[in-house]
């Protein structure tokens, strides 16, 4: 998962896009980047590390211009340790070309082979994205065939990406000395929005978060398959370039990537995970009786809203009884130590008082290699607590994400080839209770707000194991997994405990 934005201005760009990265934090942690525009120039900053240390106020200097793009990044293939994959990708042909994506490409390793044999380009990385980015310069020299860039051309240029391309993409791109594109894959699996300033600035980004905190009126979601594009003197183009599509967008987001206070696909996030709660009260009270429940306490952070509605509707007590350390900093590995792994200890610490003596109904968003669960069940019990109670807003997850979320192989996961009740006994709860797949969808749809556009599913693959995109095989997902980034904590942490600005989730 990734965050992006772009911006069309008349002022300068760069702080703006900075303002816009740090409201997406939440999507990536691993490495940032920035590009702007000025006079047919690109000037670019990217580095591993969050958007306050990657740049400061000698990078946002060297930063003019008055149209840009950037990205935070949460690595899921490729390479994490290098730099070199951190986002923006340029390449110089045709007219000079730099983009950011959000997503995963499913088909990018043929497309690597099928770029160096027959398109004759060379892919410098792991990075799918490159692969992505290649693509598009490809299609767009092959509609131009060197002549003047028109708009006509750029939209023929998308649609025979789309017709290359596989998995999910959302990308925002800048053509040098034309103008700012964006486009999103026939799915809609990742999210893009668009939205305008006052002053005419036109703002694309990944949540609707980023238009708002920026002082940007929500416009409309950029629709699945249709591309954008903003020239330099501002003017809004936008056609249809994929000849199927259908909007069935992540569910994931909903239930814990995206930040509550945005609307998706015309879903609000926020009343979506409180429909979460109200579906998985149903569950809890068939499972647990609600006179053997003494409080509810959320696993932080984006599980609360989800708690305070299972709360309310069992008539429990709402406590908040974990503390986030939002400080931990990486662990240092000194000659002739070996690497110390991290304990959720060091991230989060008990309110005993919320816990001792207590029957504890523990809250989380989702349960995916459950071994923080298991600390975690296993601290309350420390604390005190008589028993302890588990219940998850999502369903198991028993199958490997290909479309951009960092979710480990079948292997890692808690619930793959494990009954419910082997799940229980491996975490240590007294009681385990899972959210159906059904009422799951069923919740978040009905988060839709009024004028929303007509979703025709959502992407579950995670839980049901059906990837829309209908292109996926057993020796796809292996594949997938063998590059898929496995982030060691001696180098970084970049788990849901150790967020620092999760608050915000």
């Amino acid at each position: 998962m990734c965050g992006i934005v772009g911006v069309v201005s008349q002022s300068h760009v760069n702080q703006l896009i900075y303002d816009a990265l740090l409201l997406l934090q939440h999507r990536g942690q691993d490495a940032a980047g920035i590009v702007t525009q000025l006079d047919r120039k690109f000037f670019m900053q990217k580095a591993k590390g969050m958007v306050r240390d990657v740049f400061r106020t000698r990078n946002m200097r060297a930063l003019p211009g008055n149209i840009g793009l950037g990205q935070v990044r949460y690595p899921t293939a490729g390479n994490a340790y290098s730099e070199e994959e951190a986002q923006p990708f340029y390449v110089n042909a045709p007219f000079g070309l730099v983009m950011v994506h959000n997503g995963n490409l499913t088909n990018a390793h043929a497309l690597k082979a099928e770029l160096f044999s027959t398109d004759h380009r060379h892919i410098n990385t792991e990075s799918d994205s490159e692969v992505l980015l290649n693509v598009l310069a490809h299609e767009l020299e092959k509609t131009t065939r060197g002549n003047t860039l028109a708009v006509a051309d750029v939209f023929s240029a998308i649609s025979g990406v789309h017709r290359r391309i596989k998995g999910s993409y959302a990308v925002i791109a800048m053509i040098a000395g034309h103008g700012l594109l964006a486009f999103r894959d026939p799915f809609g699996i990742r999210p893009l929005c668009l939205g305008r300033g006052a002053d005419g600035t036109w703002m694309v980004g990944s949540e609707s978060v980023a238009l708002e905190g920026t002082g940007h009126v929500f416009v409309r979601d950029v629709a699945p398959g249709e591309a954008v594009f903003i020239d330099m003197q501002g003017q809004l183009h936008a056609s249809q370039c994929a000849n199927t599509t259908r909007l069935m967008p992540c569910i994931f987001e909903y239930v814990y990537l995206a930040r509550p206070d945005s609307t998706m696909d015309g879903i609000s996030v926020y009343q979506a995970r409180l429909n979460l709660g109200e579906s998985l009260a149903k569950r809890v009270v068939s499972t647990v009786p609600p006179s053997d429940i003494d409080v509810v306490i959320p696993i932080p952070e984006s599980s609360r809203p989800s708690a305070t509605q299972l709360a309310h509707l069992l008539g429990k007590p709402y406590r908040e009884g974990f503390v986030k350390n939002r400080y931990v900093g990486r662990t240092f590995i000194m000659p002739g130590q070996a690497v110390r792994k991290r304990s959720v200890r060091q991230k989060l610490n008990v309110i005993v008082s919320e816990f001792k003596g207590r029957n504890v109904l523990l809250v989380d968003d989702s349960i995916v290699r459950g071994t923080t669960s298991k600390e975690i069940v296993q601290m309350a019990r420390d604390a005190g607590a008589r028993k302890v109670y588990l219940a998850s807003a999502a369903p198991p997850v028993r199958y490997p994400n290909v479309y951009g979320i960092d979710m480990p192989t079948s292997e890692e996961l808690v619930a793959f080839g494990r009954s419910v009740e082997q799940v229980r006994e491996l975490i240590g709860c007294d009681a385990l209770i899972y959210q159906d797949i059904a009422p799951m969808l069923d919740a978040v749809k009905r988060a839709a707000l009024p004028g929303a556009p007509a979703i025709h599913g959502f992407d579950a693959s995670c839980f049901d194991g059906v990837y829309i995109t209908g292109d996926v095989s057993l020796e796809d997902i292996t594949r997938l997994g063998q590059h898929r980034i496995g982030v060691e904590e001696d180098t970084a942490d970049h788990s849901r405990l150790a967020l620092p600005n999760a608050d915000v989730r």
